[in-house]
């Protein structure tokens, strides 16, 4: 009953910004209902926590996207963000927007539903 969609991505050089969007389709609760997450992952590694919002608006972020990432919802659009800043080529993986109705967590076995993924490249 949850559909999200990641946009946004692409290539970029280091130092760049780019802001990620997931896009939320729901067929019963509202979107404040669900806390979310960002979660990346490189080819061969686990998916690693990035950011995660909670209903409403408290945020925590990984120790490398602190001070450089910024994670915000809009509960009337169906919609939350990723803004990322300065940007290094180890930020180079997929991307994903993820939700749950438990509480906003940094682990990702902890939400049920996932979007597609969407893939972030930054060049030295």
């Amino acid at each position: 009953q949850v559909q999200l969609v990641e946009s946004g991505g692409g290539l970029v050089q280091a130092g760049a910004s780019l802001t990620l969007t997931c896009t939320a389709s729901l067929s019963s609760r509202p979107w404040s209902d669900y806390p979310m997450g960002w979660f990346r992952q490189v080819p061969g590694g686990d998916r690693e926590f990035v950011a995660s919002i909670s209903w409403t608006g408290h945020t925590w972020y990984s120790d490398d996207a602190q001070g450089r990432f910024t994670v915000s919802r809009d509960n009337a659009k169906n919609m939350a963000w990723l803004e990322m800043n300065n940007l290094r080529p180890e930020d180079t993986a997929v991307y994903y927007c993820a939700a749950d109705l438990a509480g906003p967590s940094f682990r990702a076995n902890e939400y049920k539903w996932w979007g597609q993924g969407i893939q972030v490249t930054v060049s030295s």
